[in-house]
């Protein structure tokens, strides 16, 4: 199984919105809700997903659910300034890593193992992207230096890539369980 099979595409799809819409409004896990899968979800869709129309379907999505969670929800507007307008480039990043990786997907652990590295490359880059220009250009800090971004970068980055590494070993480990249930199956099916 190289690629996802075809019949399971919607599903996926509705799956990763309802997800998305299940952990948007909180970026950091309590003990009540999980934490944003979205930088997941992005590499996810792009690995097994793929098309273009499918990541402006869920950057749709995700602004959205932002305009409904500081309007309607009681959630601070804090992170909505011009630097927001980046969050469509640190996504495009995880969806095109993903997309990228896609041809090499196999339920090996050689394949799984790269997509698990490139998920973690994915993150780290697409996190600075957000993070660095909300600190640079999002109007928040009156004096930006270089030393108080490193330091905010290495405070929160550790956090965003290890969330996203999480929902990303959980969908991969499901692949993998996937995939060999499907070979069973068509080995079956053969006999």
């Amino acid at each position: 199984m190289n690629a996802m099979p075809s019949r399971f595409h919607f599903p996926f799809a509705a799956a990763m919105a309802a997800l998305m819409i299940a952990t948007r409004f909180h970026h950091f896990g309590t003990a009540l809700h999980l934490p944003d899968a979205s930088m997941a979800l992005f590499f996810l869709g792009g690995l097994w997903l793929r098309r273009h129309l499918a990541f402006v379907v869920f950057m749709a999505l995700a602004v959205g659910l932002d305009w409904i969670s500081v309007s309607y929800a009681g959630v601070s507007n804090f992170c909505v300034t011009p630097a927001y307008a980046f969050l469509l480039p640190a996504y495009a990043v995880l969806w095109y890593a993903g997309r990228a990786w896609s041809a090499r997907m196999s339920a090996t652990p050689a394949a799984l193992a790269g997509a698990f590295a490139v998920a973690l490359a994915a993150a780290s880059v697409s996190f600075a992207i957000s993070n660095g220009s909300f600190y640079w250009l999002g109007g928040r800090y009156a004096h930006p230096n270089l030393s108080e971004y490193l330091a905010r970068l290495w405070q929160w980055g550790p956090l965003f890539v290890r969330t996203t590494f999480a929902y990303v070993a959980v969908a991969l480990a499901g692949y993998a369980v996937l995939a060999r249930l499907t070979r069973t199956q068509d080995e079956g099916a053969r006999a």
